[in-house]
Formats: C-alpha cells, structure tokens, sequence
C-alpha cells in the first residue's frame, strides 16, 4: 500500500504503529516528533495524539480539531517482536498469531538480508520445496515426518533429514523440522538435533518494503533438551553457541538468496514427484490471495532490527521520536520508526 509509518512505545511500554504524517498539516512524526506519555507530539504544531490516533491536544490548549486523527494499526507484541496487522480495508484481523512458551528458551538472536528483490510468497514456499533441501543445502535422507496440512491461513508440514555438522568435526546432526506458517508473513519452524541434545525455534519475518523488495528478518532461541545440554542455563548456551547456531542459520538461508533474488515465478510450474507438496501450498496461497484482494485482510508480515536485538524497555517522557533508515525498531525509549507498509501485515522484533 505504500503508507509510512512511525513505530514507537508509550511510557508504560505499549507499542503503537500509526500512520506517519501529522493529520493537522502533515509534518511527518518521525522527524523532531516526541513520545510524551502515552501520546505522541507533532514537531511542528505540538499536537499530541493518543494511541487510538486521536488527537487529544493542540498546541495551543484549544479545543483538538474534530477531523484531527492518524490512522494507526492494530499491534500486538509476542515472540520478541511486534506484529501490526495491516488491511487495506482497516478491517480487523482474521487469524491470531499463536502463543508459545519460552521457558528456559535463550534470549532471541536476529539476523536481517535488506531489500532483497523477492516476495514474502517465494520465501515461504520453501517450507514446502522439498527438492530444494538436497540441491541448494545439502541436506540427506529428506523424508516427510509430517504431511502438509492447511488450515486457514495457518500451514504446517514435518521432515527429518542429515546435515553436515555444526562446526567443523562435529558428527553429522540428525535433524527433524516442524514448520509452522501464518499467513505469508510469519513462519517458526521448531528443530529438533537429536545427535546433539538440542533445541532451536528458528523465526523467518519477510517485510515488503515496496513493490520489488523485503527485509527478510530470521532469528532463533536455543534450549537444551538432552545430554549435558538440558542442564545447561540458558545464558550459558546462549555464550556458548548462541552465535554459531545463528551463523549456521544465515547461512542456510544465504544459499537461498541469489536463487531467490534472480528468479522468477513460475506460474504453473512444471512440478515433478518429489518436488513436496508445492501444489497444495499454492492452492492454500491462492485462497488467501482473493481473501486479500476482495479487501478482506492480508497476512502478518514483519520488521526486526538488524543482528542484536535491542532492549524493550518503556520509553522516558519527552524523549524524542525519530525516524531513522527503514530497516526496522530499535526498541530503544521513546523512538519511533519510519517504516512503509505495502499490501500485508508488519512486526518488528524488541
């Protein structure tokens, strides 16, 4: 849709995405606007809006203009990241992201590929390409686990396969995957490395930034589940292979990024046995396409910042909101984020 707009959290640490430029004049929040408590003040006037975009304050203690209000989008904050639902509509979501539980999960790590020429569709179907598995990673003995089931905007799909292991003279990793897919713009897939005891819930967040690109944005918490490692603290595997389980994984995804960057959709694609299910995958995707385009609601989709994570602490009063390159929150106290949302749903990782 190509509407910009500021992220930013309220003093007692809520998430807010509305739309960018001020409803009074039209001077973009993002620059020299300032979180103020639970509202947002314009650089220019100094009015001030509330969550709900309302503005509830001029400049100049007279009564706010009637017709003074900001679009904003509904934004719920799960998984460390912070998920806005977009319609072009405005109507409100159709599907939940669901809940899961992080006990004794480490801390998330983050990883963002900018602007890469792609669509959140040819990333996730992936999850899907069974034949890629062998051809582009490497991986052997592919089998399915567990069919390909659609329901509604939620996929889920199962396979074991053989990689290599993750450092060098490590033994080869017997590997299953759980592929979870809500909607096109968020997917965990849950891995299980039983030759190492270990545990890893990987997220994959693709953004549309306009027309032509994403932001694909993929992280992953690690748990020990047997072995040494399932009496391991959290923080201790986080030291210990916090970073090499997230190099490994931009790695894997790499190997994908000039295929993805250069291609283009194949549309009817010649599929062969042993492709995987890509058929039923593009028949579930299709539905939800017209679901969108009859102006219904699109999937979730979104943002995180760059390779840490940053804190998620509440924002200090008057501390100032700005709009720093489009590639993703900060989380940092009162700073608001100037993203551009186009058809679909956004998140921004904390």
């Amino acid at each position: 849709m190509g509407d910009a707009v500021v992220v930013y959290r309220t003093e007692a640490g809520r998430p807010v995405v509305m739309g960018a430029y001020c409803p009074h004049m039209g001077a973009h929040l993002g620059f020299g606007g300032r979180v103020v408590g639970e509202r947002i003040r314009c650089p220019m006037h100094g009015f001030e809006f509330d969550p709900s975009g309302r503005c509830v304050r001029t400049g100049y203690a007279t009564r706010p203009p009637p017709t003074c209000e900001s679009r904003t989008w509904p934004t719920v904050e799960v998984h460390g990241a912070v998920f806005a639902w977009h319609d072009p509509a405005g109507k409100p979501p159709w599907f939940e992201l669901p809940s899961l539980e992080y006990d004794g999960w480490t801390d998330l790590r983050t990883h963002v590929f900018e602007r890469l020429p792609s669509h959140p569709q040819e990333t996730t179907e992936n999850s899907v390409d069974v034949g890629h598995f062998g051809a582009v990673h490497r991986y052997r003995n592919v089998s399915v686990k567990t069919p390909l089931s659609l329901d509604g905007a939620h996929l889920s799909t199962g396979y074991h396969f053989e990689r290599r292991g993750l450092f060098p003279g490590a033994p080869t990793a017997s590997v299953d995957f759980a592929v979870h897919v809500h909607g096109l713009g968020f997917s965990f897939v849950d891995v299980a490395i039983s030759s190492y005891g270990l545990l890893s819930r990987n997220l994959v967040l693709p953004t549309p930034t306009d027309g032509d690109h994403i932001d694909l944005r993929v992280g992953l918490r690690l748990k020990g589940a047997a072995g040494p490692l399932r009496a391991t603290p959290p923080r201790l595997l986080d030291l210990v292979m916090g970073k090499l389980a997230l190099r490994t994984y931009v790695a894997d995804v790499a190997q994908d990024y000039d295929i993805w960057a250069n291609k283009r959709y194949a549309d009817p694609a010649a599929l062969a046995d042993g492709d995987g299910p890509i058929g039923k995958y593009r028949v579930g995707s299709a539905v939800l396409s017209r679901r969108i385009d009859r102006g219904l609601s699109p999937p979730r989709r979104t943002c995180a910042r760059g390779e840490t994570p940053r804190g998620s602490s509440a924002p200090s009063r008057g501390r100032d909101a700005v709009s720093p390159e489009v590639n993703g929150l900060s989380g940092r106290r009162g700073r608001a984020w100037n993203p551009r949302i186009s058809a679909g749903p956004a998140a921004w990782t904390t």
